[in-house]
C-alpha cells in the first residue's frame, strides 16, 4: 500500500520525518536529508529497542541510537545504494559508478574467516582506501568473534559502515549455514549482529531476504530481532531464497517490515529504472532503495536514479557508443590494476553486460569472450560501433 503518496525529491524518500527532522537526516541538505524518512527512525524512538536500562545496556542503546541517526544521515545524501555483487561490485565498478554520481556502495562480499587467515586475494576486496568513506564492507559468516573482528578492520579501512549478508542464496554459502541459511538461525544472526555492534564504532547493519521459501517466511520478526542485536539499517530484497533472481519482488513484505522496525529500512528488488524507485518508495515507505543486478554493465544507474529522486532529473539511457566507450574504459583501468592477463578474463561478463540489448551482438560476444588482449577487443568493439553507425 502506498504511504502518502506525496511527490518531489524529498517527499519520496519518505514520508514521515516526525521527531526525527531534527535527527541526522534532517541536517544533510539538498533539500533530501531534512524530509527523509530514514530522519523519522534516527529521532525518539531509534534505539528503544535494544533496552534502555543501566551500565552497559545503557551504553549500548546510546551507541546504537548514535549509529541509527548516523545512518540516516548517510541516506538523505544518498538514497540509492549499489548493493554487494560478487564479481562485480570491486573498486573498479565502483570507481566508474561513483564518477557518474552513484553515492553509497558496497564491496564484494567478503568471509570474515578468509579475513583472519590474512588471505591476500581477501584482503584486497577490502580495498576502499579512497573512496571517500562512502563504501560499506560487507562481509559473510557464523563466528560472531570472527565476524567482530572483520567489523573493526573495516572500521580502520575507512569503511562507513559494515553489513552482515544474511541474503546469499548459493548453495555453498548456504550450505556453510552463511548468508540466506541465518534466517533460520535468528538467535546466531542476532548473536554476530551484536558482537559487530559492540566491537566497531560505525554502524552494522544487515542485508536479509524474506525468508528460505514461501512457506518459511520469517520477516518481519527476524527483522526486529536484528533491530533489538543492535542493526542500525535493515536492507530487505523482497525474495525468498529460493527464488534466487527470478519471480516478483513482494514490495508489500517491505512495506511489512518498514512499518514494524524502527531503523531505516532499504528496498531492494526489481529497480530498473528512476521511475521504479520512486514507486517502490510510495509503495514501501522504506527509506532508500538499493540497485542490484540492473547496475550490471550499467554504471550510470545509481547516480541516473539518485539525481531523479533528489532532483527530478529524467536523464537518459547511455546509447550505443557510449556504452562501449566505457566498456573499454573499465577494461583499461582493470588492466591497471590486475595486469592484463587476469583483467581480461573478468572483462568477458562485463562485456556482455555492456553490450546487452544492443542488436547484432551475438557474433561480437561470442569472440570478445575469447580475447586475451585489450588491443582485440578494442578493435572489435571499434568495428562494431563503425559498422553500426553505417547502416543508420
Amino acid at each position: 500500500m502506498p504511504h502518502d503518496g506525496s511527490t518531489g525529491a524529498g517527499a519520496s524518500i519518505g514520508a514521515s520525518t516526525g521527531a526525527g527532522a531534527s535527527g541526522a537526516g534532517a541536517s544533510t541538505g539538498a533539500g533530501a536529508g531534512a524530509s527523509t524518512g530514514a530522519g523519522a527512525s534516527a529521532g525518539a524512538s531509534a534505539g528503544a529497542s535494544t533496552g534502555t536500562g543501566t551500565g552497559a545496556g545503557a551504553a549500548f542503546a546510546a551507541k546504537h541510537k548514535r549509529n541509527v541517526a548516523a545512518m540516516a544521515g548517510l541516506l538523505g545524501g544518498s538514497p540509492v545504494l549499489l548493493a554487494p555483487m560478487a564479481g562485480v561490485t570491486d573498486c573498479t565498478f565502483r570507481g566508474l559508478a561513483r564518477e557518474q554520481g552513484a553515492g553509497l556502495m558496497y564491496t564484494e562480499m567478503i568471509s570474515a574467516k578468509a579475513l583472519s587467515y590474512d588471505n591476500a586475494k581477501t584482503q584486497a576486496l577490502m580495498d576502499i582506501d579512497d573512496e571517500h568513506g562512502l563504501t560499506a564492507v560487507q562481509f559473510f559468516g557464523t563466528e560472531a568473534p570472527l565476524m567482530a573482528d572483520a567489523a573493526v578492520k573495516a572500521q580502520a579501512k575507512g569503511a562507513a559502515f559494515v553489513d552482515v549478508n544474511m541474503g546469499c542464496p548459493v548453495p555453498k554459502v548456504v550450505g556453510n549455514g552463511e548468508g540466506s541459511a541465518l534466517l533460520e538461525k535468528p538467535a546466531l544472526a542476532a548473536e554476530i549482529v551484536r558482537a559487530m555492534a559492540e566491537a566497531a564504532d560505525i554502524p552494522v547493519t544487515v542485508k536479509i531476504r524474506l525468508g528460505m521459501d514461501a512457506s518459511r517466511i520469517v520477516t518481519p520478526d527476524f527483522a526486529l530481532r536484528m533491530e533489538e542485536a543492535g542493526a542500525a539499517m535493515i536492507a530487505v530484497h523482497g525474495r525468498t531464497r529460493d527464488q534466487y533472481y527470478s519471480g516478483k519482488a513482494d514490495w508489500a513484505r517491505i512495506r511489512a517490515i518498514k512499518d514494524a522496525v524502527h531503523v531505516p529500512v532499504v528496498g531492494n528488488g526489481d529497480i530498473r529504472a528512476p521511475e521504479d524507485a520512486r514507486r517502490m518508495l510510495e509503495e514501501t515507505g522504506c527509506d532508500a532503495v538499493m540497485v542490484g543486478r540492473a547496475a550490471m554493465g550499467n554504471p550510470w544507474l545509481p547516480g541516473r536514479i539518485a539525481r531523479y529522486l533528489l532532483h527530478g532529473e529524467q536523464g537518459c539511457e547511455p546509447d550505443r557508443d557510449a556504452r562501449i566507450a566505457m566498456a573499454l574504459e573499465h577494461c583499461r583501468r582493470l588492466i591497471a590494476r590486475k595486469g592484463e592477463k587476469k583483467a581480461m578474463p573478468e572483462m568477458r561478463k562485463h562485456m556482455a553486460w555492456y553490450l546487452k540489448g544492443l542488436p547484432g551482438t551475438a557474433a561480437l560476444k561470442d569472440k570478445l569472450f575469447h580475447c586475451t588482449l585489450y588491443t582485440e577487443a578494442e578493435s572489435l568493439l571499434t568495428a562494431y560501433s563503425s559498422s553500426a553507425s553505417s547502416r543508420l
